[in-house]
Order: structure tokens, then sequence, then C-alpha cells
């Protein structure tokens, strides 16, 4: 094979490689932030891609979109223009797990995010495949494609998704391929390796695509989208989204579903060994699902709509490795597919990542300078996730170009705190997936708040727009103004006051009492209290959601404060990036070999790593304290 001429195709400050959800969003992130960016993807038309499920938000994955578009992104604001159905997760549950889902039209969230990457100033897209890495001394300089053209650049940064040696799977078939058709990236991953950095395989799948006309929607139930549209973008929250929205649909499998699936497990290379890679636990394939529930008669599927301009429907629920003979003929058994007509077939994939916990919590790797990662290449899984990673990683790229503090927001933070906090001290061995459960201070880390807790942040960092910054401004004084008169109303015990309570269920007064006290009472809502408050002005449902939610959970949000208090101490208390564990005396060897691993950058994240227990942070804060009267005395001497 002839040898490949190489050649200097130009010169940027940041290199991002790949142009998934990760990508657009670090892309987007640099150049805004005012870096020359190029952005290098195997093909555009992968752009923003949803190889999966057409849909973003859900429970836990909403709150990162709005944390993303809090602090300048652009998934909400895409979504926003090319969504089909949306649908508010939790409502019966309290505001700390609300979550907004929406159906995508997939084709159009792709046309839409190609035309912001197009027209921003500072971005360059290109097509090509990077297949090496150019480091000097630990620091990098740039990337090589496969047609020998040379890129510098003072960063890079890798968001390549599912693309790594991607091999698919159906049944005994088995072929390199990325996701969705498109081709993979074979030779990166050598380059990888050869840079010291150990690769695994992970493993993920999506169900069949089926055409709408073949579906007998009447033996399913509907599943429409909500009256009142909320956006995503807090910079839409005063616009009007009137159209008609697409319904889907749920239905089950049935007993012959689960028979046939049993019947042909020894087919599946999931259990037949082929595949080696580790799937992602909360999102399991169809035979998963059979094996593991085996008590269980049905299982729920939804047959969500892939876009306005297109028959295809997505079956949610049943991702299978199953031959396609198999599969057709055990989709023909679920409830309204009798007669169904696949237009793709399910497959899994799997794929090349790496262990994140070589990666500092700017996701810069530790040893190697301004090379970053982000995205399901560090072992995390779905477009939400990606995102949260490329935003991240675009602004710490830049930083670390101007040599300024980097940018990390911690667990008390934000979602996204929370999520790369977990990739990069725990680890991780499967794909990793956001749920509000792993957040420990979920109530003060609402989607509804993500605005007030970051847009500030972006602002700082030159990311979120003016615009932006002033329209949050507004909403934190119409929030406080809002409670403060709630405070300085107070009612008196007539007549018709205490007719409205009784009316609604409540107690009646005795004494006077202000609206924000009344507001307390479990049976009382900021809305019902309309009928006896003169003064209220009107003001947007976002701040009256806020209002509300300050005064319900007022006890419950100054215990979590008092908690994420305690927390910030441990996360202020820093620890140097060169120091040896192992010469600290009284630390076991377990903490001392992971934290020579992990290299923590704070007591706080010391605590978190598995195998560090509570006696050997106490040894590492006695430590902290003399090392801090050993300077002091050397300062007084």
């Amino acid at each position: 094979m002839r040898e490949v001429k190489r050649f200097n195709a130009g010169d940027f400050d940041i290199v991002v490689v790949g142009a998934g959800h990760a990508g657009c969003e670090a892309a987007l992130a640099s150049s805004r932030m005012g870096m020359r960016t190029l952005m290098l993807t195997m093909s555009l038309n992968s752009i923003a891609d949803m190889p999966c499920n057409p849909n973003i938000g859900g429970t836990g994955k909403g709150h990162l979109v709005r944390e993303i578009d809090a602090l300048g992104g652009e998934m909400a604001i895409n979504i926003d223009k090319s969504f089909i159905q949306s649908r508010m997760l939790n409502r019966s549950k309290g505001p700390a797990v609300h979550s907004l889902r929406v159906q995508a039209d997939k084709r159009k969230y792709h046309i839409e995010m190609k035309k912001v990457l197009e027209s921003e100033p500072n971005l360059v897209l290109r097509e090509g495949e990077v297949v090496d890495i150019i480091v000097e001394d630990n620091i990098t300089k740039g990337v090589i494609t496969r047609t020998g053209a040379v890129y510098n650049g003072k960063a890079v940064i890798l968001a390549t998704g599912t693309y790594l040696k991607g091999r698919i799977f159906i049944g005994e078939v088995n072929y390199s391929s990325g996701p969705g058709g498109f081709s993979p990236s074979n030779l990166l991953s050598d380059a990888l390796e050869r840079l010291n950095i150990k690769l695994r395989r992970f493993k993920t799948g999506t169900p069949a695509r089926v055409h709408g006309d073949s579906i007998d929607y009447s033996k399913m139930e509907i599943q429409p989208g909500d009256e009142e549209i909320i956006p995503f973008s807090f910079l839409n929250m005063d616009n009007k989204f009137d159209f008609k929205q697409v319904p889907c649909y749920l239905t089950y499998t049935t007993p012959l579903t689960h028979e046939i699936i049993r019947n042909n497990l020894h087919r599946s290379p999931m259990y037949s060994g082929e595949i080696e890679g580790v799937g992602p636990r909360y999102c399991p394939s169809i035979e998963d699902k059979v094996v593991r529930f085996s008590d269980k008669e049905k299982h729920q599927v939804f047959i969500e709509p892939e876009g306005l301009d297109t028959k295809e429907m997505y079956v949610q629920g049943v991702s299978s490795t199953l031959p396609e003979e198999v599969q057709l003929e055990m989709y023909r058994t679920i409830i309204g597919l009798e007669n169904v007509q696949f237009m793709r077939s399910a497959y899994g994939i799997e794929y090349d990542c790496i262990d994140p916990t070589i990666l500092k919590r700017t996701l810069e790797h530790k040893e190697i300078r301004n090379l970053f990662f982000a995205g399901q290449i560090n072992g995390s899984s779905g477009y939400e996730e990606a995102a949260a990673q490329g935003l991240i990683a675009g602004i710490n790229a830049v930083l670390n170009i101007r040599g300024e503090e980097p940018f990390i927001l911690d667990r008390s933070e934000a979602y996204i705190g929370v999520l790369i906090d977990d990739l990069v001290t725990k680890g991780t061995n499967e794909p990793y997936r956001m749920m509000t459960s792993r957040a420990e201070y979920r109530l003060t880390l609402r989607q509804d708040n993500a605005d007030l807790r970051l847009t500030e942040k972006g602002y700082k960092i030159g990311l979120a727009t003016e615009e932006r910054y002033r329209k949050m401004l507004r909403k934190r004084e119409l929030i406080e103004r809002e409670l403060n008169r709630l405070k300085e109303t107070i009612v008196t015990p007539r007549d018709s006051i205490n007719e409205f309570l009784i009316k609604i269920g409540s107690v009646p007064l005795k004494t006077g009492i202000s609206l924000y006290d009344l507001i307390k009472r479990p049976e009382i809502s900021y809305e019902s209290l309309a009928e006896i408050d003169n003064s209220r002005e009107e003001l947007p449902r976002e701040i009256r959601l806020q209002v509300e939610t300050h005064i319900k959970y007022e006890g419950y949000i100054r215990k979590q404060m008092s908690q994420i208090e305690q927390f910030k101490k441990l996360e202020n208390k820093k620890l140097p990036e060169d120091l040896d564990y192992s010469a600290i005396k009284g630390l076991s060897n377990e903490a001392k070999q992971k934290l020579n691993q992990i290299k923590p950058d704070s007591v706080g994240q010391a605590s978190r790593i598995s195998g560090v227990s509570p006696a050997d942070i106490n040894v590492l804060l006695i430590y902290l304290e003399q090392k801090r009267r050993d300077k002091k005395v050397e300062k007084d001497d």
C-alpha cells in the first residue's frame, strides 16, 4: 500500500473530531468564545444525527438540556425548532423530578443544526476521516486525515460517538459499520493505543423502523402531547407554540413474542458470545428484558414517529440483535403490529471507548495536554449526556489556550457536574445514563431554575449572550419582587376569606396571615389564591412556578443548602496535581493506589472514589492541615 503524502491543510485554534451532539456543542462553544475552530466529520450528513430514539429529554436528561441551554449551548434552541410532540414527565411527583421530553423530527433537527454550524463565523466544517493525532512532548498539536491532510490545532476534542471500530450485529451476521449505515472509524483507535490510551468495547442497540401504514393503531393507546407546550430553551419561554402535535402510541408484547425470543436466544450474538461489549443496563434489548424479567407476560412498546415527512416509525422498547427473519416474526406478535412491514432492521453496535478516569474534570487527558474527550467515547450513552460533555470540553479547550482558570461545575451546581464527576471519579463499567436519582441535591437542581443557577456563569466566560443574561436577571427580579409582595400582603379572617378557604377544603383563619404563609398549606396553590389576591399582577407561567416551588419547599431547600455548604467545604480543600499519595502515612494501600490513579483535585472528589474510606479522608485532611501549618511557619520565619 502506497504511503499517503501529507500536506498542511490549515491552522486552527481548536479541532473537533466528530459532528454528533457532543461535537456540535464543542465546536459551537469554542467558536462563539472567539476561537478559530475546525469540525471534522466522516460525513456532513451525520451532523446531529439521531441514530437511535428520535427524541430529546426525559427523566434526568431533560435537566441536562436545560443546563446546556442556560450556559449558552444549542441543543434546546435546536429542538424547539424541530419538535413534533412535547410532554412534561413526572407531573404527579415533586418539581425536582419534572422532566421535559419531546419527540423530534430527526431530519429537521439535523438540517437546523447544520444551518447553525455553517453560519457560525469562526467555524469551518470539513468532511474527512481523522486517522491520527499529532502529539509532541505530551502536548497536542493537531490531527491527520486519511487523505494526508494535516490540520494544526492548539487543542483537539475527540467526540467520536459509536464510530470507533464500530461493528453491527444482526443475528449471525456482523460487519464493520458506524451507526445508521455510516462508515466506521477504524484507524483512529490504533492512534489512541499508540498514545497509550487503553480502549474497551461497549455495546448499544436500536429497534427496527417500520412503515406507519402497516400499523393497526386502533389496537393501541394513543399518547398525545401536552395541551400547554413548554419549550426547552429559556429564550423561548414567552413564545407561543401553536401547532398540531403528532401523537405517539402505546402497545404491548405478548406471551408469543416472548416465546419466539426464548426459542431463538442461541441465535442472538449477545447470548452466543460474539458480542464482547457491555450493553446499557437502563435501556436493555427485548432479549434482555425477556430473560431478566421472565415472570412478566408483557412489556411496554411505544410507537414514535421519526418526522413529519416520513412514514418511518420507531418501535421504542424492542431493540434487538436477533436475526432479521426472527425479528420480523417476533414484531408481528406485538399488539397492532400483526401486519407490520420493516423499513430498517434492529441491530446492535459494538464500539471502542476509553476509561474516563484518565480525564480531568475539564475532560482533558491528565497526561496529554490539550487533548479532550466528550460523549460516548467516555463511556456515556445518550444525546443529552454527549451534548453536555461537548459543551464543557469546548469551553475548557478555549480556557486552556487562553491560560485561564478551568470551568468546572460540581455536583451541587448542576446535573452536568454530577455526570462528569461520576465519569471521571467513579468511572463506568457500562454505558452511563443520567437519572435524577444520581443527583444528591436534586431539589435545588431543578430543570426550571437552570438559568438562575448557570446563566451568569455562562455569561462571565463569554458564551451566554447579553440577551440571555438580561432575560435571566429579569426573571430573578420578578421572582424576588413577587415573593416580597406575598410576604407583605396580609389577609384577615373576614367572612369572604374564610368562605373561600372552606370552599377549597382549607381551615378558616382566626388571625391575620400573609399570602406567603397561606401558600405553605398543602391544599392551597399560588393559582388558587387569585380569587382573594386583589393586588397580584399577571406573571409568566415560569415565574409563577418558581414562586410556588420556593414557598412550598422552603424548608427542604434550606436544609439542602446547608448540606451543599458542608459539601463545598470538602470541594474547596484542593489537592496538588503532583501529590504522591504513596508517601502519605496512614492511607490504606487501596486508597494510595486509587488516589494515585485518579489524581483528584479536591478532598471532596477523593471522598467519592471507590476504595477510599472515611478514615483515608481524615488522613488527607490532617495531611493538608499539617502542610498549611508548615507553610505558615516558613512564612513567619
